[in-house]
């Protein structure tokens, strides 16, 4: 009766190095290069193991697509919740409250005005830490080679519909840390701009062999100035 228990985890753990090696395969050397023994030998299991787990290689595909989704996600959420606390560290008591008041009520609606205050957060980050904050939220985490096999990979994930549909599935949870991120630092263009931006900064830079994150704060900082003669005027 115990036996099952005891290969449960097993099992999982199998299934979870699977699904890492066909992520990194992803990143690495792209969606094409994609097959049971590729993945099999990265995970360091019996070629038969990826059979076993996955009913296609379409299903590992999409596990991996999905498992690349979560962690942009995730890097996003900490990124969101750095800065948080980073600003909420230095803000007036008064609006400091007030801010807790709107997040803990879901009410994001009213957070550009309080943050619009004396002693809000346009006080205690200039708009070059501000632009620092989004580019980090939207690239993924790690160095350039990181950055570059994210845009390389992602370029070419939509000749791959499993790929691709893992990926709009998954785009919401960074989406919506995003949109969370934009609404503290008060930034005047909605998350999908922020998120253009930098995506097509990042990709302008590794084609002409530039720092992405230079790069991506420059122009987001420049899309911003732009912006912020016609928002004093809405």
């Amino acid at each position: 009766m115990t036996t099952p228990l005891r290969r449960q985890p097993r099992g999982a753990a199998r299934r979870d190095a699977i699904v890492e090696a066909a992520a990194a395969l992803v990143v690495e050397a792209g969606p094409s290069t994609l097959t049971h023994r590729t993945i099999a030998q990265r995970a360091d299991v019996p070629l038969a193991a990826t059979t076993y787990y996955f009913a296609s290689l379409d299903d590992l595909v999409g596990a991996a697509g999905t498992r690349l989704a979560e962690r942009w996600a995730v890097h996003a959420d900490a990124v969101l919740a750095a800065v948080t606390a980073e600003v909420t560290a230095d803000l007036t008591a008064e609006v400091r409250a007030e801010l807790t008041a709107e997040l803990t009520a879901g009410a994001t609606a009213g957070v550009p005005e309080v943050l619009g205050r004396p002693g809000s957060v346009a006080a205690v980050l200039s708009l070059e830490r501000r632009c620092a904050v989004l580019v980090d939220a939207v690239l993924p985490a790690g160095g350039p080679l990181a950055v570059r096999g994210h845009y390389e990979h992602l370029v070419s994930a939509g000749r791959d519909d499993t790929l691709a549909g893992a990926y709009a599935a998954g785009r919401a949870g960074l989406d919506e840390a995003v949109t969370q991120i934009v609404d503290l630092l008060d930034i005047p263009v909605g998350p999908e701009i922020v998120v253009a931006v930098v995506d097509g900064a990042a990709v302008s830079a590794l084609s002409e062999g530039g720092d992405v994150r230079v790069h991506a704060e420059l122009l987001l900082r420049r899309t911003l100035l732009a912006l912020q003669p016609a928002a004093a005027g809405a």
